[in-house]
C-alpha cells in the first residue's frame, strides 16, 4: 500500500502531494508540453562570428569530428548520452549510442 505525504509548498504556502514514483512517472507521461533545451556539442573549426552570420539554409560547416564520432546529447545542461549523425531521408539527424 503506498501513501501521499502532504507539505505546503515554500512559494504559495498552499498544501501539495507528494506522491509515490509510479505516480509521478505516469504524471510526467501526461506532460508532453514540459519544456526542455536540448544541445548537441559539434566542435567546429575556424569557426568566426562572420561565419555565423552568413549561414543561411543549406549552408555546410566543416566540424572537427569524423561523422562516426559519438556526439555528447545534453538535455537542459545536464549529459544524458553519447550520439552519432545519421541521414534519414534527406535529413540529418542523430542515433542514441549510449545513455547514462
Amino acid at each position: 500500500m503506498s501513501t501521499a505525504a502532504q507539505t505546503l509548498n515554500g512559494n504559495t504556502g498552499k498544501p501539495f502531494t507528494t506522491e509515490p514514483a509510479s505516480s509521478r512517472k505516469d504524471q510526467l507521461d501526461s506532460m508532453p508540453w514540459l519544456p526542455c533545451t536540448l544541445t548537441l556539442e559539434v566542435p567546429v573549426v575556424h569557426f568566426t562570428i562572420a561565419d555565423l552570420l552568413a549561414l543561411k539554409e543549406g549552408s555546410i560547416v566543416e566540424t572537427a569530428c569524423h561523422h562516426t564520432s559519438d556526439v555528447p546529447l545534453r538535455v537542459n545542461q545536464l549529459l544524458i548520452g553519447w550520439t552519432e549523425f545519421e541521414v534519414v531521408e534527406d535529413r540529418l539527424a542523430v542515433r542514441i549510442t549510449e545513455q547514462i
